[in-house]
């Protein structure tokens, strides 16, 4: 990957995870890939550097970095194979906190993101529904308060890292969706206590293609009691909240497949100038070399629109000239590109080790299946261009 164009500090994040990733080796990755363990120790080894809390605010123990940072971080871990099991082992405790840093109380946030950002806790984000997919407006998980609890009950899907976390932020409808005057309004954003023993939560491990060292998970509340002070912001407002979390999470998506889309594009171009058939190297054949080329020159293509995504989130915190809107899409631009981009070079990697490529010690063929997450999460790029027709173009919405 080209480096021109980064600020020092990314170049720092860079290093500095890169060492500690170092630790960490393929043949780590591909044994957790198949006992299906946790990485409890890469989470333990970034949050002992301080990297959890890279975006979050000093005075409770974070970096405050930005999330431009924080995309590189997510890359550099993805890309030292570790890939998107590595990366999300810590994703969600740095996107899904971003709302609670910017919406919570100083009470609050003195209160839940200090033993995140040391590492005593983990968390995980409960938004998506079986019934609902993308409709995240048509949310059924009910939240109804009753004195000094509010007591929830639904059904939440492909909750990553539910079974080791001990936080749990929870997006859940406060008022009846036919009760509100806008679909956008009614669904509350809460900091709940993954509870496992407790009456009203069960939990059940999805079986699953790839990046099998973080699970995933069904999460089924029925009456599960939560402190009523777990509200973070206004009742009724956590649609709007959310959002700042969502585009903090696209970057970094959009940087974990980057990082699998270079390190498989790595391993594929030392394997080319390696292997000779016929008297010479195959990288020397443009049927092979040509493929990898495109596959560089979309990966760079797709790393420019991530950082520039990226850059604008940060900015938009400061600069009130950069809206909402022109966040949205750049963000939502740069995880297609680099999902797109990552896919392509990781299947390229398989396809130039040939039969080797499909054998599980050379790694590639597990990087290829972990590139599936980033075009189907967490929204599909048939939604992106959607997005991108109507509020880039200005072209009628199309469902």
């Amino acid at each position: 990957m080209d480096l021109t164009g980064f600020s020092e500090m990314q170049l720092q994040v860079k290093d500095s995870v890169s060492k500690i990733c170092a630790q960490f080796p393929d043949d780590y990755w591909a044994l957790r890939d198949k006992d299906e363990t946790y990485p409890h120790e890469l989470h333990a080894a970034l949050a002992k550097d301080g990297f959890i809390g890279i975006a979050l605010p000093e005075e409770l123990g974070g970096a405050g970095l930005g999330i431009s940072e924080a995309t590189m971080m997510l890359q550099t871990v993805s890309q030292s194979g570790a890939g998107l099991a590595g990366a999300q082992s810590i994703h969600a405790n740095v996107y899904a906190t971003q709302p609670v840093a910017k919406f919570a109380t100083k009470e609050q946030r003195s209160r839940m993101l200090p033993r995140l950002i040391s590492g005593e806790w983990k968390a995980c984000f409960g938004v998506t529904e079986p019934s609902t997919g993308l409709d995240t407006l048509k949310l059924r998980t009910r939240a109804v308060r009753d004195g000094d609890v509010y007591k929830i009950s639904g059904q939440k899907i492909w909750i990553s890292s539910a079974q080791v976390a001990s936080k749990c932020i929870l997006l859940a409808r406060t008022t009846p969706l036919e009760e509100v005057k806008k679909p956008s309004e009614g669904l509350s954003l809460f900091f709940v206590d993954m509870g496992r023993d407790l009456p009203g939560l069960d939990l059940r491990k999805i079986r699953k293609m790839g990046g099998r060292a973080v699970d995933a998970n069904e999460i089924f509340f029925d009456d599960y009691q939560v402190p009523a002070d777990t509200l973070i912001g206004e009742e009724g407002q956590g649609f709007k909240i959310v959002l700042h979390g969502m585009n903090a999470e696209r970057c970094l998506l959009a940087g974990e497949a980057l990082g699998l889309g270079y390190v498989a594009l790595d391993k594929a171009t030392k394997y080319a100038g390696e292997r000779v058939v016929f008297g010479r190297p195959i990288g020397q054949n443009q049927g092979i070399q040509h493929p990898l080329a495109l596959a560089y020159m979309n990966l760079e293509a797709a790393k420019l629109a991530t950082y520039h995504a990226a850059r604008l989130y940060d900015a938009s915190a400061k600069d009130s000239e950069v809206t909402t809107q022109n966040v949205g899409i750049a963000c939502n631009s740069a995880k297609f590109l680099a999902a797109e981009a990552g896919f392509a070079a990781c299947e390229r990697a398989v396809l130039t080790l040939g039969g080797l490529g499909y054998a599980a010690e050379y790694h590639v063929e597990r990087y290829l299946r972990e590139c599936f997450v980033p075009r189907i999460a967490p929204v599909s790029k048939e939604m992106i261009l959607n997005y991108i027709g109507e509020k880039a173009l200005g072209l009628p919405k199309s469902y």
